[in-house]
């Protein structure tokens, strides 16, 4: 039997990151993530920075003018120094912090990632907590078998409110 928990669920934490490059990724990007992380790394050496810890996939849900929900990613990267004189499709924000989030340290295949967001939304139900309805998820580690990543998700009537990330 296995005796490492392969999802560990925490209340109250924060999510803070310094120094912060965003890039919104279309719908008809998503296919090319990894393209796309690669030309954010190249856009960072040719500012004359460097990216600090792992990067960061943030989602949502956006609603469009007919009503119709679309969900949204955003990679984000914690830079060594801030960059000035930001192009598109890149954003910079000194600064974003996220409070009483619910957290999952999941610990496994990277294919089985999903369940860390059912644990999430379970436990929240079980409490009666209300998720605002996005998340942040943080590729701490990844080895020929499993990954490493943190899920943080923000309750609804908590923490203080990031416009426009």
């Amino acid at each position: 039997m296995n005796t490492i928990e392969k999802i560990i669920v925490k209340e109250k934490k924060i999510l803070k990151l310094n120094n912060v490059l965003i890039r919104e990724i279309n719908e008809s990007e998503l296919m090319d993530v990894d393209q796309i992380s690669y030309m954010m790394d190249s856009y960072i050496k040719s500012k004359g920075n460097s990216h600090l810890g792992p990067m960061v996939n943030y989602t949502f849900a956006e609603g469009d003018e007919k009503g119709q929900i679309r969900i949204k990613l955003k990679l984000i990267t914690q830079l060594k120094n801030p960059i000035n004189n930001i192009e598109k499709p890149y954003e910079f924000k000194s600064q974003v912090r996220v409070s009483n989030c619910l957290f999952a340290r999941f610990t496994e295949k990277e294919e089985n990632l999903q369940y860390a967001y059912s644990k999430l939304n379970l436990y929240a139900f079980e409490k009666d907590i209300k998720l605002k309805g996005d998340s942040y998820t943080v590729f701490v580690n990844k080895d020929e078998d499993n990954i490493v990543a943190d899920v943080f998700m923000e309750l609804q009537n908590g923490g203080q409110a990031i416009e426009g990330i």
